[in-house]
């Protein structure tokens, strides 16, 4: 459900932000994402640095005394920044390791001086010892906040004014934050990746992948009138390696797998495209008069339908429901009533399920495909959201706030038993079942944002849970939100989802 305003313009081309590969490089070459390589200090053994598509990782090489006290001695793949930015990425250690103190992550710095002001979320390779370390001046020794997470694979620093937060998680689970504030580094700063060996006479190798780097939303900025850039992404389910397709300047949302699993279908400024998967490119689906659309677009189980959610001017701009030939044509209105709000079709392509506002209230209704009349499917008080059905047409899955937060729920396909899945602080949105029907992923927001809402630009989850409930684990960390998943979006084979990421990318 997408209640806000859709903007005027959408700006359709395709980059990577990350360049083409390259081989290993030296200091002073552009790598990726990333100015430069420099060895910061004096490591006896020459750091090196490649970027590889399309696994989209870089490999880093670094020698170095420490990264402690007064003086810094290691190898650091950088660029410049300013103002507030985000980095993340997921680290790996190649090879057994000389030293337990030798150490990797994030690092951001106000100059190359060994001894400059800066901030780091550390991880050491022996023992796992994780800290956010900081020099506050230059030239003073470093100190540190130390974490009890111990060994993380994921890692993420941000920068907001002199308030520097870190996060970090093992790939699964939930991050571990914490902040330190009144640290000056300057307008402008290095951020990046660095390693150091803590040993001259030896070097050590780090992987990094699903690494981005990228500007958040401003505070000032107005959600639903003011958007920023989009990263269409893939990710694999099992290992949580994310793949960039493309990236745009304006607000891509909600990526729709096709069963043929070709083509991506996502809105943007109202209109619907299909991305094709060779091509990486984009082709506008014709959907006639219907060119206000939110993210609420559905594929029938075998393709040949879409469903839309189109807001009407002569419904004073609220949503309903309308069908159309997936190649697209002129929209067929299913719904009388608004607001309506798109989000399934049962497997037999018989029903169309969707959340309406009547009387007060935000429940799930069915209504046949061919028209006539809509069947009410819950009545809890608050707001139920985001239903599906199971490739078995046996259960339909939906998310609700009815016992406080936003949770999933399963109900069968005729509305009863309906039945609480998931649990927690986190507000868990858009359940999604895999078409293998074993599995349910699902975006969740932060405890901060209020359970009926499902704004953009928050730092998020996307979870999966087997198809009977379970412990969440995590795949992917992201800025996000409001139209990063909101309808069916796991490929064919059941082992990708899509989605879309958030930022000013850089």
């Amino acid at each position: 459900m997408n209640l806000g305003k859709i903007t005027p313009l959408c700006l359709l081309f395709f980059v990577s932000i990350f360049g083409n590969e390259s081989n290993a490089q030296v200091s002073g070459t552009k790598i990726g994402s990333f100015d430069a390589l420099s060895d910061i200090g004096s490591p006896a053994i020459a750091g090196t640095a490649s970027y590889s598509e399309p696994s989209q990782t870089y490999q880093v090489m670094g020698s170095g005394a420490n990264i402690w006290f007064k003086s810094d001695n290691f190898s650091y793949l950088w660029k410049k920044m300013d103002g507030d930015f985000i980095l993340q990425t997921q680290i790996r250690f190649l090879g057994e390791g000389h030293e337990p103190h030798r150490k990797t992550g994030i690092m951001f710095r106000s100059n190359k001086a060994s001894d400059s002001p800066m901030v780091a979320c550390t991880v050491h390779g022996g023992d796992g010892l994780t800290s956010l370390q900081y020099r506050a001046e230059a030239g003073t020794d470093i100190k540190e906040i130390k974490f009890q997470t111990i060994g993380p694979d994921v890692l993420q620093l941000e920068r907001r004014g002199n308030t520097f937060i870190m996060s970090v998680a093992h790939f699964g689970e939930v991050y571990q934050v914490a902040q330190i504030e009144n640290i000056d580094l300057g307008s402008e700063v290095m951020a990046g990746l660095f390693v150091c060996s803590h040993n001259n006479l030896f070097s050590e190798t780090v992987e990094f992948s699903n690494t981005r780097i990228f500007k958040p939303a401003p505070e000032t900025l107005v959600q639903y009138k003011e958007y920023i850039g989009s990263l269409l992404e893939v990710v694999d389910v099992e290992k949580g390696t994310r793949q960039v397709l493309a990236h745009n300047e304006g607000s891509w949302q909600a990526p729709n797998w096709a069963p043929d699993g070709k083509t991506l279908m996502y809105n943007c400024d109202g209109l619907l495209y299909n991305f094709d998967l060779t091509t990486l490119g984009s082709v506008q689906i014709n959907t006639d008069f219907a060119v206000k659309n939110n993210n609420d677009h559905v594929l029938s189980f075998d393709g040949k339908l879409l469903g839309i959610s189109h807001h009407t001017a002569e419904e004073n701009g609220r949503s309903n429901v309308y069908t159309l030939p997936a190649t697209g044509g002129v929209p067929k209105k299913l719904t009388v009533k608004s607001p309506s709000y798109l989000h399934g079709w049962s497997p037999d392509n018989q029903f169309l399920i969707y959340t309406a506002e009547r009387n007060g209230d935000y429940n799930i209704f069915k209504i046949p495909a061919v028209g006539g009349a809509e069947v009410q499917l819950t009545d809890a008080k608050g707001l139920d959201d985001g239903s599906e059905y199971s490739p078995d047409g046996k259960y339909i899955y939906f998310c609700s706030t009815r016992t406080g937060t936003m949770q999933v729920w399963r109900m069968d396909a005729d509305g009863k038993n309906q039945t609480q899945l998931t649990f927690g602080e986190l507000n868990n949105w858009f359940p999604h079942v895999s078409p293998d029907n074993k599995w349910l992923v699902f975006i969740s927001f932060p405890k901060e944002v209020p359970a009926d809402k499902h704004p953009f630009y928050q730092h998020v989850y996307l979870r999966v849970i087997p198809i009977g409930g379970g412990e969440p684990k995590v795949i992917s960390y992201l800025y996000g939100g409001q139209g990063s998943m909101n309808v069916p979006s796991w490929s064919p084979d059941s082992k990708k989802v899509a989605f879309v990421a958030n930022g000013i990318f850089k």
